[in-house]
């Protein structure tokens, strides 16, 4: 009985912590109106918030012309991107940073794929088979993720909006989720659990 009790305890603690990581950190929605419309300045940037917010956040996520764009401050920088993984769509706004080869890189909280936050290049490691000694080392895909340049002016944070005349694997997820963001995956992750 007493190992009934304890395993059932073991569960409900697992459960708490999984909710506490599937909740994970919330980021600061920076639209200015419940629509998820933006400011537009005349020189067609977006106005994303103010640095200030923005550096004590570490992250942020905006809607530019309908897309769910990240913006991340991380080690005197910002830096901006689709925040859909190229890879299944997973949320980087709610992924680690880590540092690969010197490059800061966002880590999917999904399937753990590495993109670069300065190019948007897919990380991985990948050995020489001809080698006699192989060792793993870190290898480009290629650019995946679309990056959105990012500029400060007068205290605040702006980004441009796409060059929509280049393609990038994240495109794929920002047109899945336009215009819907989190919400949209929230519904169809209770639509699978349902089924």
């Amino acid at each position: 009985m007493l190992d009934l009790i304890i395993l059932s305890l073991h569960f409900f603690v697992c459960f708490l912590i999984s909710v506490v990581i599937w909740r994970g950190r919330k980021d600061v929605d920076l639209c200015s109106s419940s629509t998820g419309a933006v400011e537009m300045e005349p020189d067609g940037l977006i106005l994303i918030g103010k640095e200030d917010d923005i550096k004590k956040s570490q992250r942020v996520t905006a809607k530019v012309n309908g897309r769910e764009v990240v913006v991340f401050y991380h080690e005197g920088k910002f830096h901006a991107m689709d925040s859909r993984c190229y890879h299944e769509g997973g949320p980087l706004r709610l992924g680690e940073i880590e540092d690969i080869n010197g490059q800061a890189c966002i880590v999917c909280p999904w399937h753990k794929y590495k993109i670069t936050l300065e190019t948007g290049e897919g990380l991985y490691e990948g050995i020489n088979p001809l080698e006699p000694s192989p060792t793993p080392q870190w290898q480009s895909k290629g650019v995946k993720q679309r990056i959105h340049k990012v500029t400060i002016d007068n205290g605040n944070v702006y980004v441009s909006p796409p060059d929509l005349s280049v393609s990038f694997d994240s495109d794929y997820f920002a047109d899945k989720y336009k215009n819907s963001g989190d919400l949209a995956m929230e519904k169809q992750s209770n639509s699978r659990a349902a089924e």
